[in-house]
C-alpha cells in the first residue's frame, strides 16, 4: 500500500497538513510531502480540494449484500421494563429505513413481555421479533448473544442498532464478533450517504475532540450501537391504557422465534444484584438543569447553580473541568465522559464549550448560555445566549423568576 501526491495538481494549500494528526505531511516548495509517520488513515484524501492525494494498491472487492434488507433494533429491557434508549432507536431507526425505502424491525429478548409490546408498536416498526424464556430474566451477555446471532442470521438485516448502555457495551461487541462484521461504538449521529446508500455512524474520537464518521465497507450487517438519550424519542401514537390486552391487536406483526432452550448455556452464573451505592442523582429524569463549568470560580459558587436549579424545579449539572477540580462530584458530569442529557432546558453556566461537553447536551430542546466571552463555542449551538459576569446574571434571574415577573 502506498500514497502518492500528484505534482500536477497540488498546490500546497495545507489543507491536508492541518488535518493530519501524526504530523505526517510536510510543505516543501508550495508542494505537500508524506513521511513515514503516514499511517493510511485517508484524513488528507478527504481534505484535498484538488483530489491530489491518493492511496494506491487497495485491492478493490465485489461483495454482494443484496441479500440483505432492514433496519433492526436490538430492543433492551430489564426485568420487563424497556430501556427508553431503545424507544430513541426506534424512532432514528424509522427514519433510516424510510430514507432507504425498507422496514424497521425490532428483536426483543426478555421474559414475561407482554405489557410492554403495544409500546413499542408506537414507534412505526413495522415487525417485532420476540424471544421470551426464562433463560432471558437476567441479562447475561453470553445468552444474549446467542438469539440477536441466530436473529441476524436467519433474517438478514442491512442495519443493526444497539444502545451503548452498560449492557450494550458488552453484548454488541461480542455479537459483531461472532458474525465477523464491524461495529461502530457510543455513536452519536446516524445518517444514510445518498448516493451509495450505505450508514454513516458518527462518534466522536481522539478525546471527543474530533468527530468521526465510519462506514462497514466490506460486511453486513452495518452495526452500531447509539449513546442514550442522543437521538429523539417520537412515538407516533399512543397504546391505549389497557397494555397488556391492546398487544393483540399487533398479533399479526409479531413472530415469536422458536429455539431450543438446552442450546443456551453459558459459563456464566448470575450470583446477585446489586443496586449502585452512593449518590443516586439521575441527570436524565430531570426537564431543566443548570451547570457550571470552570467559569463559576469555585466548588462555592455551586450553590448559585443550585439556587437557580431549585427555583427551576431542576438540577445541577456540571463540566469535566469543573469535576476534575473537584468542586463537585461525578454524578453531576455532562458530557462525552459523563451522563447525555436532552431536557427541555439546559442553562450553562460559566462553560465554553468543548465538543466533549456538547456530545452530551446538544440535543436539549432549548439552550441557554451564559459566559462573559461572547466567542464562547457554546453560543454557537445555544437558542439564547447571555453575554456576562453570571454572578450578575444568575441572582437578577433568580429574583425575577421567584416574584413571578418572569420564567423560562
Amino acid at each position: 500500500m502506498e500514497i502518492k501526491v500528484d505534482e500536477k495538481t497540488c498546490t500546497g494549500c495545507s489543507l491536508c497538513k492541518n488535518v493530519c494528526m501524526y504530523d505526517a505531511i510536510e510543505i516543501t516548495g508550495k508542494l505537500a510531502r508524506i513521511n513515514d509517520n503516514c499511517i493510511f488513515c485517508g484524513a488528507c484524501i478527504d481534505a484535498c480540494k484538488f483530489k491530489s492525494i491518493e492511496i494506491t494498491g487497495i485491492p478493490e472487492q465485489d461483495f454482494d449484500f443484496s441479500g440483505y434488507e432492514g433496519v433492526m433494533v436490538f430492543i433492551e429491557q430489564h426485568q420487563g421494563s424497556v430501556a427508553e434508549v431503545s424507544y430513541e432507536l426506534l424512532s432514528e431507526g424509522r427514519k433510516l429505513a424510510d430514507t432507504l425505502g425498507t422496514k424497521l424491525y425490532g428483536i426483543l429478548p426478555g421474559y414475561d413481555l407482554k405489557e410492554r409490546i403495544a409500546d413499542i408498536f408506537c414507534y412505526g416498526i413495522d415487525r417485532l421479533y420476540i424471544a421470551e424464556n426464562e433463560i432471558f430474566k437476567n441479562n447475561i451477555d453470553d445468552i444474549y448473544s446467542k438469539i440477536l446471532v441466530q436473529a441476524i442470521n436467519r433474517y438478514r438485516p442491512d442495519i443493526f442498532l444497539g444502545g451503548a448502555t452498560s449492557f450494550g457495551r458488552t453484548l454488541l461487541p461480542k455479537v459483531a464478533a461472532i458474525i465477523k462484521t464491524g461495529l461502530t461504538a457510543d455513536c452519536t449521529e446516524l445518517s444514510i450517504d445518498p448516493d451509495k446508500k450505505i450508514l454513516l455512524q458518527t462518534r466522536p474520537t481522539f478525546g471527543g475532540n474530533i468527530l468521526a464518521t465510519i462506514i462497514t465497507r466490506n460486511a453486513r450487517p452495518q452495526m452500531a450501537t447509539v449513546r442514550p438519550h442522543v437521538m429523539a424519542k417520537a412515538a407516533i401514537n399512543q397504546p391505549d391504557n389497557n397494555r397488556t390486552d391492546n398487544y393483540l391487536k399487533y398479533a399479526g406483526k409479531i413472530e415469536f422465534l422458536k429455539f431450543d432452550p438446552l442450546n443456551f448455556k453459558t459459563k456464566y452464573k448470575l450470583l446477585s444484584q446489586e443496586k449502585e451505592s452512593g449518590q443516586s442523582i439521575n441527570l436524565t429524569d430531570y426537564d431543566v438543569i443548570v451547570s457550571g463549568g470552570r467559569g463559576i470560580g469555585g466548588p462555592d459558587n455551586f450553590a448559585l447553580i443550585k439556587e437557580l436549579a431549585d427555583v427551576l424545579g431542576g438540577v445541577v449539572g456540571a463540566s469535566r473541568a469543573a469535576v476534575d477540580s473537584n468542586w463537585i462530584s461525578y454524578p453531576h458530569q455532562v458530557g462525552q465522559t459523563g451522563k447525555t442529557v436532552n431536557p427541555k432546558v439546559y442553562i450553562a453556566c460559566g462553560i465554553s464549550g468543548a465538543i466533549q461537553h456538547l456530545a452530551g447536551m446538544q440535543t436539549s430542546d432549548i439552550v441557554i448560555a451564559i459566559n462573559k466571552d461572547p466567542y464562547a463555542p457554546i453560543f454557537k449551538i445555544a437558542n439564547y445566549g447571555l453575554v456576562g459576569d453570571l454572578f450578575e446574571i444568575i441572582p437578577r434571574l433568580i429574583k425575577k423568576i421567584k416574584s413571578g415577573k418572569s420564567s423560562i
